[in-house]
């Protein structure tokens, strides 16, 4: 008997988790086929706009996700064939740069290894417009509008990000992309500034809920936008 109890308080425990997952940024969504896909490809500053993105685009688009952090440039060439799957998108709404910029130090105690004094960036400037020259001629082949979102800002104080490489690779997708003809949403210039009452704390590059709103509502913003011009 008590050897049954203990197996119901484990499942108990486990539930909510599940609900949890269930419900979540990352978790698969059911489309509604009379709506347009679209997909959302990026690092944690986009896990969090995601549910205010979807919220937005309720009724109007099916917006998916990939199910995991983007990562760098380089974690996208690994998986992008996985992520795309054989689905057709209406649009692609994509993003990479804060990992790509970040430098790292296996010594580092600190989360993620940052270490912008002592470490090697993930990816300099040369490599990432050659990554993401990449990836870009592969969502190309999707037929897909794609549409590219300015890296959000480094603030002062942040472990393994320096102030204004924000800038500087922002320069460099941009040049890619107008290479390419792929849209721009510049949500650096949305949040800039602004990091002292939308940034989760000082030195942190991820947003309050309030922050992750306004993002979203951008995002949503511009995938209208873009279906519409989509479907003439």
């Amino acid at each position: 008997m008590s050897k049954l109890l203990s197996m119901l308080f484990l499942a108990l425990l486990v539930l909510p988790c599940h609900a949890q997952k269930k419900s979540g940024p990352m978790a698969p969504i059911k489309d509604d086929p009379a709506l347009p896909r679209a997909l959302l490809i990026g690092d944690s500053i986009s896990i969090g706009y995601t549910l205010s993105a979807r919220a937005e685009l309720k009724g109007v688009a099916n917006l998916h996700r990939i199910p995991t952090n983007g990562g760098p440039t380089s974690r996208g060439i690994e998986n992008i064939e996985k992520w795309i799957g054989q689905t057709k998108w209406g649009v692609i709404h994509f993003n990479w740069g804060l990992h790509d910029l970040c430098y790292r130090d296996p010594q580092s105690k600190t989360q993620g290894n940052r270490d912008k004094a002592n470490g090697k960036v993930t990816h300099d400037l040369e490599e990432y417009a050659a990554n993401l020259e990449k990836l870009v001629l592969r969502l190309k082949k999707t037929g897909a509008h794609l549409i590219f979102a300015t890296t959000t800002p480094v603030p002062e104080g942040e472990a393994g990000r320096k102030v204004g490489d924000d800038l500087r690779y922002n320069k460099a997708a941009v040049a890619v992309m107008k290479r390419h003809k792929v849209a721009i949403n510049d949500l650096h210039a949305a949040v800039a500034g602004k990091m002292d009452t939308l940034g989760t704390r000082p030195g942190n590059v991820h947003f309050k809920p309030e922050g992750s709103k306004l993002l979203g509502q951008k995002v949503a913003a511009v995938i209208k936008v873009a279906l519409v011009k989509s479907s003439k």
